[in-house]
């Protein structure tokens, strides 16, 4: 037996270039988190995470001050490092689920929320999950994900040789950053949805906003061409995180997208309501996606086969790895697309996202892979963060023109298995 014996936690706070907006609300800053794990043989693991308490619990965001929402989320980290103590070290699915198990009552004891969503626990595992997954690379000689993917899901098969990135468009986006977007290329954008109108209930104002806020963006994509889009044209990947209350005020923004000549370019449209007020979304003329009402695996597939969801986004940066692949494994036979969306997270966890990712089919409407990645566009220490990452010069680490050209050294060395010394040298300052 292997048992964990060693355990650390260190935080620090990463600021943003401005005000990011998104769930009707904005946040100026993102707490980074790093675990170290240790088993009895002195292996270690190190994992990294980024706290967003806002997409994770809107509720507690609200409930507590920026600093002090994130002091809650960091306190349930530290309680799963504590209970690991002692643990056996078998499989990182088996370990997550073991953690989940013993923490959610005090997750919902020291949030104060008895119906506390599962993601703001997951959000909170995430450097766990990666520390665990790195301790057990090591412990069985694994440098490849393929050997991830064919003992926790064989379905993870495809081998993508690009990946175009996909920026996020919040509600304070300019139409200058939107251009410069566009004119490297860019074929698929995210844009925020649900703006807050007047106030955080006024949801006619949010819809006037939204409206208006789309058609300021489609005028200025309609010009542009690209070569990685069936029609030619960018296309839209809309995000509402969950703002919206009714299917009439929904299906008003979409008709209004259909005046406007837009309606036709909308991938994706994802989580148009909150998951304590799930609708049947099968009538509406777009694909609609599931994110964080997605917890796991059996709400994946209730979305799809109860409500009509038909596309998952995936986050192992936000809802840990574990669970990422028991959803995959779950929703396989139904064919659903699926993506990688981003938490505004540094590179040494844009890898974990991308090696998930390469191996997903292209979206409907795309002839090539996607990934989102927003955090060149908001961090103020983009460039710190990038050199953090294990193999900071690697050609797959920064796209050209938007786009992700992965080698086969990216496939053959998942540099998420390797040692970060960056973010180890936090235990020792």
């Amino acid at each position: 037996m292997n048992k964990i014996s060693g355990r650390s936690l260190a935080f620090r706070e990463e600021k943003l270039k401005g005000a990011f907006g998104f769930k009707g609300n904005t946040i100026t800053e993102l707490w980074h988190v790093v675990c170290r794990l240790e088993t009895q043989d002195g292996t270690y693991g190190v994992g990294v995470g980024v706290q967003s308490i806002l997409w994770s619990d809107p509720i507690t965001f609200a409930a507590h001050t920026p600093a002090g929402g994130n002091v809650v989320m960091l306190a349930i980290t530290e309680y799963a490092l504590q209970c690991l103590l002692g643990e056996e070290m078998t499989t990182p699915p088996e370990m997550l689920q073991r953690l989940c198990d013993m923490i959610y009552p005090y997750a919902r004891q020291v949030t104060r929320r008895p119906d506390l969503p599962k993601t703001f626990v997951l959000n909170a595992l995430v450097p766990i999950d990666f520390a665990l997954w790195q301790l057990w690379s090591r412990l069985h000689g694994i440098t490849s994900f393929d050997s991830v993917t064919e003992q926790f899901c064989p379905s993870l098969s495809i081998r993508q040789k690009s990946l175009g990135r996909i920026p996020l468009i919040s509600y304070d986006t300019t139409k200058d950053e939107i251009g410069e977007l566009l004119d490297t290329g860019t074929a698929l954008l995210k844009i925020k949805i649900g703006s807050a109108g007047r106030t955080a209930v006024d949801y006619e104002g949010m819809l006037e906003a939204d409206i208006k806020r789309l058609k300021e963006i489609h005028t200025i994509a309609d010009s542009y061409t690209c070569t990685h889009t069936d029609c030619g044209k960018p296309l839209y990947y809309l995000d509402a995180n969950g703002r919206y209350d009714s299917l009439e005020r929904m299906q008003r923004f979409l008709t209004a997208a259909k005046q406007m000549g837009a309606l036709n370019r909308i991938v994706l449209l994802e989580e148009p309501f909150p998951e304590n007020k799930m609708l049947v979304v099968r009538d509406l003329p777009v694909r609609v996606a599931a994110d964080e009402s997605a917890h796991g695996a059996e709400e994946a597939l209730e979305r799809i086969a109860v409500y009509g969801y038909g596309a998952l986004a995936l986050k192992p940066v936000a809802k840990t790895l574990s669970e990422t692949l028991a959803i995959c494994r779950a929703v396989d036979e139904k064919k659903i697309p699926c993506f990688c969306a981003d938490l505004t997270v540094p590179p040494v966890m844009l890898e974990w996202n991308m090696q998930v990712a390469a191996r997903l089919a292209c979206l409907p409407g795309m002839n090539i892979g996607v990934l989102e990645s927003n955090g060149e566009q908001n961090y103020t220490r983009w460039k710190d963060l990038a050199d953090a990452h294990p193999l900071p010069e690697a050609e797959w680490i920064h796209p050209e023109k938007n786009i992700y050209y992965l080698t086969d050294d990216f496939y053959n060395t998942c540099a998420a298995f390797l040692p970060i010394p960056a973010y180890e040298a936090w235990f020792r300052a």
